[in-house]
């Protein structure tokens, strides 16, 4: 079972920024797609960004696109979600997840994914 560790989460004030990192347990899945979710308080979790395999391939919500970038450098490292310009409504726990192969389809379907994070909380204050 691969436990997944994030890190970066805090407290900023709206149009600041902020970097996520997720490091899995085992270097075999640092190798396979990758995504962020978030949820808010009374609200289900979406889907924010994802990652191919190789890092050459990356997915975005339309609500974080252009103000957040998800990166990897290879499978020893974390995979990044940089977040700037962040606003009160990016509030949330934000969640890393990890499938078990080279797929990125569907990598927006929290469904497709087979072992996720604890979750770190983000908190944009207006």
């Amino acid at each position: 079972q691969v436990q997944l560790v994030e890190s970066g989460g805090g407290l900023v004030q709206a149009g600041g920024s902020l970097r996520l990192a997720c490091a899995p347990s085992d270097r075999t899945f640092g190798s396979y797609p990758m995504g962020w979710f978030r949820q808010a308080p009374g609200k289900e979790r979406e889907f924010v960004a994802a990652i191919s395999w190789s890092g050459d391939n990356t997915y975005y919500a339309d609500s974080v696109k252009g103000r957040f970038t998800i990166s990897r450098d290879n499978a020893a490292n974390p995979v990044y979600l940089q977040m700037n310009s962040l606003k009160p409504e990016d509030t949330a726990v934000y969640y890393c997840a990890v499938r078990d192969n080279y797929s990125d389809y569907d990598v927006r379907r929290i469904h497709e994914y087979n072992f996720w994070g604890q979750g770190t909380q983000v908190t944009v204050s207006s």
